[in-house]
């Protein structure tokens, strides 16, 4: 298994050198391979490491190092101390991989924004049809929490992405969930720009509170119509601070980088 070179091509030709990839990285790519095949079921237990350093024809450090990065990665875990055991990654592990990937592709506020103009009315049509009761308390008390710490900028934030969050899981479906959830990851800096210099937590809780009240009428439509509109205040609000609407969005430091040339 090779991997391209990160060094520029010489001028005049087509292709760079090819660079062989670590054997235990080769190890990880095949077990992932038959993991997402089908051939790996979730559930059945993986051959230990000897016997894998032997099928593989490598030595049994080499293996460590391998089911080590698919662990990280969710593909396996422990079941005690020793038997490894085939699983998926959870959709948080993926959404914060791909929002590593979005801020490392220094994504702006811009298309952040016109990304959740899509989904986020889209998941609050599909929740409105099929949210249920646990779902819609659990709104309710995240509203609540919000209305009663007002003043608390970061719980604000926090509870904000939550009700997101929350709003997504109702719509019960899986992809869109997937799709949406590195984006709502992305919106925790951006508020922590918007809220300390505009100060508008109270118009937030008053469109949650709208969202939640058109949920429980499983007003589909409505539901949409009032989540396009939170989204446009929400960029309302970005501009108004001041910062550069395609400068990159710093999802470690909460704050938007140099814009991009």
């Amino acid at each position: 298994m090779t991997s391209i070179s990160q060094e520029s091509v010489p001028r005049g030709e087509l292709f760079s050198r090819l660079e062989t990839a670590p054997a235990y990285q080769q190890v990880f790519d095949a077990i992932e391979q038959r993991i997402i095949s089908g051939a790996l079921e979730v559930g059945e237990q993986l051959p230990s490491e000897l016997e894998l350093a032997r099928q593989f024809g490598v030595n049994r450090s080499t293996v460590r190092e391998g089911i080590r990065v698919l662990e990280h990665s969710g593909f396996v875990s422990r079941e005690g101390s020793k038997r490894l055991l085939i699983t998926l990654p959870h959709y948080m592990e993926l959404a914060s991989r791909a929002s590593r990937a979005l801020v490392m592709h220094q994504v702006t506020f811009r298309e952040l924004w016109e990304a959740s103009m899509l989904l986020e009315p889209m998941t609050a049509m599909h929740a409105a049809e099929r949210i249920s009761a646990e779902q819609l308390r659990a709104l309710e008390e995240n509203v609540e929490a919000m209305s009663e710490h007002i003043n608390d900028i970061e719980r604000v934030v926090a509870l904000d992405v939550e009700f997101h969050d929350l709003v997504a899981k109702a719509c019960g479906n899986r992809v869109l969930m997937l799709t949406r959830e590195p984006i709502s990851l992305l919106f925790k800096p951006a508020g922590q720009i918007i809220l300390p210099r505009i100060k508008t937590q109270q118009r937030i809780v008053d469109a949650h509170r709208a969202i939640l009240d058109l949920l429980k009428q499983r007003d589909g439509p409505g539901a949409s119509v009032w989540m396009t509109r939170h989204m446009a205040d929400f960029k309302r609000g970005y501009e108004k601070t001041g910062v550069d609407m395609d400068a990159a969005l710093d999802l470690a430091t909460g704050s938007a980088s140099t814009a991009r040339n």
